[in-house]
């Protein structure tokens, strides 16, 4: 057992087919075949089984992949800590961060950041807050840009700034020729919300449950830009930062309520960073304390 066949193992195991993960590899169908057949041996156990054409883990196959990630990931950590031991100043840092962060706030920390430390690379990912944690707990990533924190014993989280949450409404709406609005006028409008499990999602019940109301659900989804779209489509109202660019919809600041949420770096309390993710760290609390663009700054929100 080797780590070229465990990593081979996890790709298929995750969704991969033997005969792309042999093209990948340089390898022959049969001979990707046979490792993965050794694995079975060296385990005592079949780890995957055949539906159809597709090779599709067993229990034990789910179970071992857990492990192997585990281990590949650890592997990787420790080729990146060595390489930045001995310079410092090449390093990766994975970095991860919410979708809707990823147009207005990252961009020029990353910029600035690379101003100073043009040799250091970025390993990117997006997620919902929960996704955020899981990859900081499981080491596939240093550091996260999220919003408020999640309280979790492992996880430091670094209060950057407060951003303000504005009432998305449809471009025909009766309010759209507004610059702001209450809430609680709302009341009877259909909501475009964030699935259950989003601090977004919760951000909205309890401002609408301030304003006197429980929001009345249209429409759930996965991606703040999804719900933008929503809105614009006249399918209902959301509450919303601003994007990034030039708004397609009305935006309107709230009179009754205050609507913020609270902006965050994150990282495990317990590990000590590689000197590029310390680096970037450092730079991030210190940029965000000297100042930056903010979109809500620029001008009046509305459209």
């Amino acid at each position: 057992m080797d780590l070229r066949t465990l990593a081979w193992f996890r790709e298929v195991a995750e969704g991969a087919t033997v005969t792309e993960t042999a093209r990948r590899a340089h390898l022959t169908q049969p001979a990707l075949s046979r490792a993965l057949a050794k694995l079975d041996q060296e385990t005592g156990a079949a780890l995957f089984q055949r539906v159809g054409k597709t090779l599709v883990p067993t229990p034990a196959g789910h179970l071992f992949k857990t492990c192997v990630s585990e281990v590949l990931d650890r592997y990787a950590q420790g080729l990146r800590a060595v390489a930045e031991l001995t310079d410092p100043g090449c390093g990766t840092v994975p970095l991860t961060f919410l979708h809707t962060l990823g147009t207005w706030l990252v961009p020029p920390l990353l910029s600035r950041f690379r101003a100073g430390f043009p040799d250091i690379a970025f390993e990117l990912t997006q997620h919902g807050e929960a996704g955020l944690a899981t990859a900081l707990l499981s080491g596939a990533a240093d550091l996260a840009v999220t919003s408020d924190d999640p309280g979790h014993p492992q996880l430091r989280w670094q209060h950057l700034l407060t951003e303000p949450l504005f009432l998305a409404v449809p471009p025909r709406h009766r309010l759209a020729r507004r610059s702001r609005a209450r809430l609680a006028d709302l009341a009877e409008e259909p909501f475009i919300l964030l699935r259950p499990g989003y601090a977004l999602r919760a951000t909205t019940e309890d401002r609408c449950r301030q304003a006197g109301f429980t929001p009345r659900v249209g429409f759930e989804g996965e991606e703040v830009e999804t719900l933008r779209g929503l809105v614009a489509a006249g399918l209902g109202v959301a509450l919303l930062p601003l994007p990034g660019g030039e708004p397609a919809t009305p935006y309107l600041r709230l009179t009754d309520v205050r609507a913020t949420r609270d902006i965050g770096l994150m990282w495990l309390a317990e590990r000590e960073l590689p000197p590029a993710s310390a680096e970037f760290r450092a730079h991030v609390l210190g940029t965000v304390a000297d100042g930056l663009d903010l979109p809500w700054q620029r001008g009046k929100p509305a459209r």
